[in-house]
């Protein structure tokens, strides 16, 4: 038997955010075991805690329903919470592909609570293929430049000039999926916080509820721009249009010459756990 949790992240309330399915003590899973199971769950994501290899608390392996990803953002979040909630502690290192993330949990009542992740630094450039993207999309003229941010998973950003218009989009998937390896992010200003839409049939995930691996680079491409600042909070929400609103939260320090960290926060709460009869 595999034992599993399911946390809703970017949430306090149960069946809102994103699910993610946490499967423990999975060290003798093998990649094409564990890409199954993902695919049995169905859900964005799927993880798969494994014995640390260097120097960590945990080794965690992230999967969507197509493919693995070296780092995603609220996998991490509601593992780190499915950990601190079977090991009572409130400080993790979790090894990714990507490298060493640290988090720091919160408690906040019987199943959930607060987690502070740290997010590798993503690296940027102009997206080459912008004009077939936003054709896919269905946006004629972007409100900022085009931009890739890479921090294991690469993310598109692209900016609109209103919620309305972000609410309207309908993307072809089609031919959104001929854009491999990347999700798209939508985004646009709505008062005091920052609304986001991410597609990408390349992931395996039409559209995705909470991308926490896109709040960091969206922190990033707002200072940037002149939108915010570095070293303020960002308010992001996501998954509106999907009936799971999720409150993301990021921050990124920038020191005398480059971006030097990247803070991500949220809320998660526990709603299942069972085992897998394998």
């Amino acid at each position: 038997m595999l034992a599993y949790t399911v946390v809703d992240a970017f949430t306090s309330e149960p069946l809102t955010g994103n699910p993610v399915a946490v499967c423990f003590a999975a060290d003798h899973l093998d990649a094409a075991t564990m890409q199954r199971i993902a695919n049995e769950m169905h859900l964005s994501e799927t993880t798969f805690v494994l014995a640390p290899q260097s120097g960590g608390d945990a080794r965690v392996r992230i999967f969507t329903p197509v493919n693995e990803l070296p780092f995603a953002g609220h996998p991490i979040l509601g593992t780190a919470l499915a950990l601190s909630q079977r090991t009572r502690s409130r400080s993790l290192a979790l090894e990714t592909a990507m490298g060493l993330v640290r988090v720091e949990v919160e408690p906040r009542g019987a199943q959930g609570g607060r987690v502070r992740m740290s997010q590798p630094v993503p690296v940027w450039s102009p997206y080459q293929r912008s004009t077939e993207l936003l054709a896919a999309l269905g946006v004629t003229t972007p409100a900022l430049p085009v931009t890739q941010y890479r921090n294991g998973p690469r993310h598109v950003l692209v900016g609109l000039d209103s919620v309305s218009e972000l609410v309207a989009l309908t993307p072809d998937q089609r031919r959104l999926a001929e854009h491999e390896d990347m999700s798209a992010i939508c985004f646009a200003a709505s008062g005091e916080h920052w609304r986001m839409r991410m597609f990408s049939p390349a992931y395996g995930v039409a559209e995705d509820a909470a991308t926490g691996s896109a709040a960091g680079p969206m922190a990033i491409h707002l200072a940037r721009h002149g939108k915010a600042r570095f070293g303020d909070q960002v308010w992001i929400r996501q998954g509106v249009e999907l009936g799971r609103p999720s409150d993301l939260f990021a921050v990124a320090h920038h020191g005398a010459t480059a971006v030097e960290s990247v803070l991500v926060s949220g809320d998660a709460v526990t709603v299942a756990r069972g085992h897998l009869l394998l």
